[in-house]
């Protein structure tokens, strides 16, 4: 899934309104703004001019994921999402995703709080079962668990940015002392250059070829890059969120 921010927040909205006030649904571009820039249940809070909105818009039509819903007569354009078809008809799973996409990654027992306006569920054993066939799908991930906290949170998988990062695996130390020596392996050889060569007494010492700078193929270093922004990335919403 590759959407970026202002889909994600179009996407919720529509799919908010459509539950909390079904009256004033589809909406018109001005509601759409609105609903998007609201500063309660939003997070984080934006403020997108109507040309962002009809960009986001715009993309989502041509993805099939929402469409004008105006009739010829009709004096204002109005816009509806086709999440129905396009991800899941379930209600209690539009229900979490909605609110994922409001309000960023949550945890079990905020989500049941946070989406009783849009579908009730019955207890927390219900919210795990929609996250586990949500992520069966992969249409939502688990993040790892913030320290002090008891619960895992969980984030939507619509978007590369916001996607969860995955677990990495502790880099294994090189042996030393005696489980070097029973190895074979020098406790200072992983990652440190080659001993120079021993030279006999009155002998010259070799000439060392001049080390070369080796240059990565252009690709390597872009995906280097956007890895280490990924990182950084996840580090801020880690941190912004203690």
């Amino acid at each position: 899934m590759d959407l970026s921010a202002a889909e994600i927040r179009v996407l919720g909205c529509l799919l908010e309104k459509q539950r909390t006030t079904p009256d004033a649904y589809p909406l018109t571009l001005n509601a759409l703004r609105a609903a998007c820039n609201q500063s309660t249940n939003r997070d984080p809070v934006v403020d997108y001019d109507e040309a962002t909105i009809r960009d986001a818009i715009a993309r989502l039509s041509r993805r099939r994921w929402a469409r004008l819903a105006s009739g010829a007569g009709s004096r204002a354009s109005k816009y509806r999402h086709l999440l129905d078809d396009a991800l899941t008809p379930a209600p209690d799973e539009l229900a979490v995703l909605c609110v994922l996409m409001l309000r960023g990654a949550q945890t079990p027992g905020e989500l049941k709080g946070r989406s009783e306006r849009l579908h009730p569920f019955a207890d927390l054993a219900a919210i795990h079962a929609t996250l586990q066939r949500l992520i069966e799908r992969e249409l939502v991930g688990q993040l790892p668990r913030r320290p002090g906290q008891k619960e895992e949170r969980y984030a939507h998988r619509l978007s590369d940015e916001d996607a969860p990062q995955p677990r990495v695996a502790a880099s294994v130390a090189a042996p030393t002392g005696a489980g070097a020596a029973a190895t074979g392996i020098d406790a200072g050889a992983a990652g440190a250059p080659p001993p120079p060569p021993r030279v006999a007494p009155g002998r010259p010492m070799p000439a060392v070829p001049e080390l070369q700078r080796v240059e990565l193929p252009l690709a390597d270093r872009v995906a280097r890059l956007e890895d280490e922004v990924s990182q950084l990335r996840a580090e801020l919403r880690a941190l912004r969120g203690r």
